[in-house]
């Protein structure tokens, strides 16, 4: 499994989102401008992440993005899943999941699926509030002279 810049993107995206909610819709253009992320690219991910009621967005001048609920209430799996679509780790073609294998495909089967649980476990237990707290502990290393 190797997740995308358009995962990696989605999640900075929220947390950007997040650190820089006062209740009012942020534009792209702001995102973009301090997240180095183009317009158009946060706007394949921005309507991935409305089509499945993440964001809320407004059009016009004052428009834009903001979450639609509070961050520890998302989760890094739920989001990641939405722009990645399914996080297993093998491929689906291989069949290693698949009910009454023999052979080969069964002796792996077991191992396939707990490290998908693992995966899971995981990605599910990470809340964007978290990311945005561990975001604000980096900028707390920074020292200006």
């Amino acid at each position: 499994m190797k997740i995308s810049t358009r995962g990696r993107y989605a999640l900075r995206f929220m947390i950007y989102l997040a650190q820089h909610s006062n209740g009012n819709y942020i534009a792209l253009k702001d995102v973009s401008e301090n997240e180095g992320i183009s317009i158009k690219y946060l706007e394949q991910i921005t309507s991935l992440l409305s089509k499945y009621g993440l964001l809320q967005s407004v059009r016009g001048p004052a428009g834009g993005y903001k979450l639609s609920r509070s961050p520890e209430k998302y989760t890094s799996g739920e989001i990641l899943r939405v722009t990645e679509g399914d996080l297993s780790p093998v491929s689906s073609d291989e069949n290693e999941f698949g009910a009454g294998e023999s052979g080969e495909r069964a002796n792996t089967q077991k191992f396939w699926k707990g490290l998908q649980k693992a995966i899971d476990s995981y990605l599910d237990s990470v809340t964007l509030q978290d990311l945005v707290d561990q975001s604000a502990g980096q900028d707390s290393y920074m020292y200006m002279i």
